[in-house]
């Protein structure tokens, strides 16, 4: 035998690559072989024949489809280094190097063990894709018995009896409407990484809370920690329900309710807060992180989408209503269909068309794409979005195969693309419902109605001038004349040049101008009753800038729904019609015995049977995903700790039985979100310290021994910081507020197509811009800087969790931005008009933000840098600043390449209410604002114990 080394030389040039994880699932009629390419099967010493069949066919198969079969057989005309795995003779010949790569009977001198083993070489390249312990032995086992390759029709036939055992050492089978290939269909599971496919469990041995965790605490030799203190309850119970801190009335009233019954002052204080407006609020923001809330639909032209603010507050209204979590589900995926049998004024049509702005929430154009391919991208946007949202299970992954990891065939992909197939995205007319917040209606209009004059009346006055110029072009010409659009597809010898008439400047400012009176008349649609919704109807020209119901819809009409291969429409496969996730086992009201998976059919209803089969109270997904949901909010980490992902990918539950009681409870309970709420607030568990003598023995707190701190969200701080200044407005819902942002921010120039986007005015008044901060004016191209600096989302991908990472620019901001410098002086203005002398004003500072008055020592301090502060502010007389009123932009002419320059009108800051800047108060005011900028920069302030 050769020298092994130089074996190994020769076989890597054959080995190149591997398939990197992409598993290929193949059809039953293209087998990898062929019943001639088959070879006798002879058993060895320990193993009969028929194992050996066995072995090949369930075990070593799916190996070569999953970790080989992609850059070895795929692709007929692509054979990476000529080696060929797709039939026992081409796998045993090699490659390239015409060296044998499988010696029958000896694996040990085989240069594909060696491969598979990474002993000299490594394939599959990839550490993650390398195979494990078992996997290579049964690759050397299966060479040693010499690599033989059962018949087609016996493989067949092993997988067929394989199908009939439920559950043996290897796993579990998951019964689903079945993959591309047997080889994915009868594929095992292990158990425990399915779980989130597998029925809720009923019967349980503890019924609370704390029951479940501490029985896990004493399965892992911990004990709990004790209670927190009552002052550090009411602030996280406040900041988890409110997103705001309890004032110092409220705080003072509970501890005194505290020292006469502790159990009566905490079940009062959840009451009171399950009770307030603002709960909401902070719970809506949650929500709205999942489903990507914004204001604009992104990309490139970033078009605004005027009344998603209606949708904003459905939201936070019906958690404040405590809707049932079920009707929330049907209501966002199907509320168009739901009662659509009721005048169009009804309030509860009206609600409920509202609610499927949710299947609106992705960023979405269809600019300088094809209508299809835009089509293709807004129902996979529905179909990830309705998955990862409502059932933990994120659909991308088996869009262009069948999942690799999950229970998912690309059919029911396609099946929940064919449901949503019907919807197309439109604006329509829904009355304002009377609980819906119409202040700043008026003012607001009025302002949008001046900037779309101001560009009217510019872009008017150049068309004139160049069709003036027309007409002297076609009278010239002898020619009658004809408009813009009647000559438009005329030769070039038959109409006037292009922009006739204008300068090259005068081109430049037209395309704006026509921009911006577009933009300023879909601004107003924010002031109609409208909503951004769908319709079901036929598949029709569309562009995002404006989208409205056909005039006639064709109700007969049905989407051709097809598996796209690879996720490529050009790749149309089988065809399906719509369905739901078969690996849950929970087959669909009213479906046939045939296909119990099954959605109708119809032009309408299939949404409407989608929604229900998940708000079905036996879904597993859909019941597990939302109590997870608020149980991560409450404890900063989820039972399962990746809520948007419950596959095998995803964690799996650190306590399962308790996930699946908290389910159960919360269907009994009404599927009432509230319920859950009472449920978790009044365990132990939620009430723990922080402070635990063994955290080293859980540094995760996987177990929920202790309670785990957390920083402030961004919106968390900034509301807070307006409500310890007194500055918050309170006020529920409406329009989008714009906050002050970063000058710099607002003004610079911000591409969109073909123009600059109008720039970033900010609300004319205090009372107007501090409201809270779920309520800003959220556009994808331009994030408010602070918000994005204390690592608010990005409103494009959905946001499971929040990143709480720690990063230096946020030092600068809490200490250098102007949003800081407002607080800090309204701080100051505020402590001395409620407080007197300066050690009053201290004590109120602390109270105000810490909750808390100083220590003895702390109170000396500040009283000492005060005084130092306001000798030093003394000397230094701050420059004004002012608000330009109007900018110049520059652009450059896409025709001729030349630079042009426009005005731009800023008519916000023409009669604007600044906040108190450092130049208008005096210097005792700057100095306690340095003071107070001290506290809103301590750890005690900005987390959460």
């Amino acid at each position: 035998m050769e020298n092994r080394d130089s074996r190994m030389q020769v076989f890597t040039a054959s080995m190149t690559a591997l398939l990197i994880g992409g598993s290929l699932i193949l059809s039953h009629s293209a087998a990898i072989v062929h019943a001639e390419d088959a070879a006798p099967v002879a058993g060895d010493a320990n193993h009969s024949a028929e194992d050996i069949e066995r072995l090949f066919t369930l075990k070593v198969m799916p190996l070569l489809t999953e970790k080989c079969l992609g850059c070895h057989g795929t692709d007929s005309d692509d054979i990476k280094g000529d080696y060929d795995v797709r039939t026992r003779d081409a796998l045993l010949r090699g490659g390239e190097s015409e060296e044998p790569a499988i010696l029958p009977g000896n694996a040990e001198d085989s240069p594909f063990f060696w491969a598979v083993n990474w002993d000299g070489l490594e394939m599959p390249p990839k550490e993650n894709d390398r195979l494990n312990d078992a996997q290579i032995e049964i690759v050397r086992m299966w060479i040693n018995a010499g690599a033989p390759w059962p018949t087609e029709e016996r493989q067949k036939e092993i997988r067929q009896e394989e199908s009939m055992v439920a559950e043996n050492e290897d796993g579990v089978l998951m019964a689903t409407s079945g993959g591309q290939g047997d080889e994915w269909t009868y594929r095992r599971y292990n158990k425990d990484e399915v779980w989130a496919f597998l029925p809720r469990q009923t019967e349980f041995e503890y019924d609370s809370v704390d029951a479940f965790v501490d029985a896990k605490l004493e399965e892992n030799g911990l004990v709990p920690a004790p209670e927190a203190d009552p002052s550090t309850l009411i602030r996280r119970v406040y900041f988890d329900m409110l997103g705001l801190p309890p004032t110092p009335t409220q705080k003072r009233e509970f501890l005194s309710a505290w020292e006469k019954d502790s159990e009566a002052a905490w079940n009062n204080l959840i009451e009171d807060l399950l009770a307030s407006p603002h709960y909401g609020e902070r719970w809506g923001q949650h929500w709205l992180d999942v489903v990507r809330y914004a204001d604009t639909g992104g990309f490139s032209n970033d078009y605004e989408r005027s009344n998603a603010w209606r949708y904003r507050d459905y939201v936070i209204r019906s958690l404040n209503d405590d809707k049932p979590y079920n009707e929330f589900i049907i209501e966002q995926i199907a509320g168009d269909e739901l009662h659509a049998d009721q005048p169009v004024d009804d309030p509860d049509r009206v609600e409920a068309l509202i609610a499927t702005g949710f299947l609106r929430m992705g960023p979405w154009d269809t600019a300088m794409v094809p209508l299809e391919e835009a089509r293709q991208i807004m129902r996979d946007d529905m179909v990830h979005s309705i998955g990862q949202s409502f059932l933990s299970m994120p659909m991308r992954c088996c869009k262009c195969h069948d999942h690799k990891f999950d229970p998912v065939p690309t059919q029911d992909y396609y099946r929940m693309y064919s449901a949503v197939s019907t919807a197309q995205p439109v604006e329509a007319e829904a009355p304002f419902l009377a609980e819906e917040n119409l202040a700043g209606f008026e003012e607001g209009k009025q302002q949008t109605q001046a900037l779309y004059e101001y560009a009217k009346t510019r872009a008017d006055r150049l068309t004139r001038q160049r069709e003036e110029a027309a007409r002297e072009w076609y009278a010239e010409h002898d020619k009658e004349y004809k408009s813009l659009n009647a000559r438009k597809d005329d030769s070039d010898d038959e109409k006037p040049p292009r922009a006739v008439g204008l300068s090259e400047m005068e081109q430049g400012r037209l395309k704006v101008r026509e921009q911006d009176v577009w933009i300023w008349n879909r601004r107003l649609e924010r002031y109609q009753p409208m909503v951004q919704t769908v319709v079901n109807a036929q598949d029709t020209w569309m562009n995002a800038r404006k989208l409205r119901a056909p005039e006639k819809i064709n109700e007969d009409w049905r989407p051709d729904s097809f598996i796209f291969n690879g996720g490529s429409l050009a790749a149309a496969g089988d065809r399906v019609t719509p369905g739901v996730l078969s690996g849950c086992n929970l087959p669909v009201e009213g479906a046939p015995e045939t296909d119990p998976y099954a959605l109708p059919d119809t032009l309408n209803g299939r949404r409407l049977a989608l929604a229900k089969w998940i708000a079905h109270p036996e879904n597993p997904m859909s019941t597990r995903s939302i109590v997870n949901r608020i149980w991560q909010h409450h404890f900063g980490r989820g039972i399962v700790a990746t809520p948007n992902n419950f596959g095998v990918k995803g964690a799996a539950p650190t306590h399962p039985e308790l996930l699946d009681w908290m389910a159960d409870t919360f269907v009994k309970n009404g599927w009432s979100i509230k319920a859950m709420h009472r449920l978790i607030l009044r365990s132990d568990a939620y009430r723990r310290s922080t402070e635990h003598p063994s955290m080293e023995e859980d540094p995760d707190n996987t177990w929920f021994a202790r309670y785990s701190p957390r920083r402030m969200t961004a919106e968390e701080v900034r509301d807070s910081l307006l409500a310890v200044t007194g500055e918050l407005n309170p006020v529920v819902g409406g329009l989008p507020a714009r906050p002050e942002i970063n000058m710099e921010v607002a003004l610079e120039p911000r591409m969109i197509q073909f123009s600059i986007a109008p720039a970033y005015q900010p609300s004319r008044t205090p009372e107007e811009r501090n409201r809270r901060s779920i309520y800003s004016y959220r556009v994808r191209g331009q994030a408010d800087p602070f918000l994005e600096v204390l690592n608010k989302p990005n409103p494009n991908d959905s946001a499971d969790l929040r990143d709480a990472a720690s990063v230096s620019p946020q030092a600068f901001t809490l200490l250098n931005s102007d949003v800081m410098t407002d607080r800090s002086i309204a701080m100051s203005v505020r402590l001395q008009r409620e407080a007197d002398p300066l050690t009053d004003q201290i004590n109120r500072a602390f109270e105000l933000t810490l909750g808390r008055l100083p220590t003895q020592g702390q109170l000396q301090r500040m009283t000492r840098y005060i005084k130092d502060m306001t000798e030093y502010h003394s000397q230094i007389k701050p420059k004004p600043r002012t608000y330009p009123t109007e900018i110049t932009r520059s652009l450059v002419e896409e025709f001729s390449g030349r630079p042009f320059e426009y005005t731009e009108w800023l008519p916000s800051f023409e009669d604007y209410q600044s906040d108190l800047k450092p130049w208008e108060v005096d210097a005792k005011t700057r100095a306690i604002a340095d003071m107070c900028l001290v506290l809103f920069n301590a750890n005690e302030f900005v987390f959460i114990d």
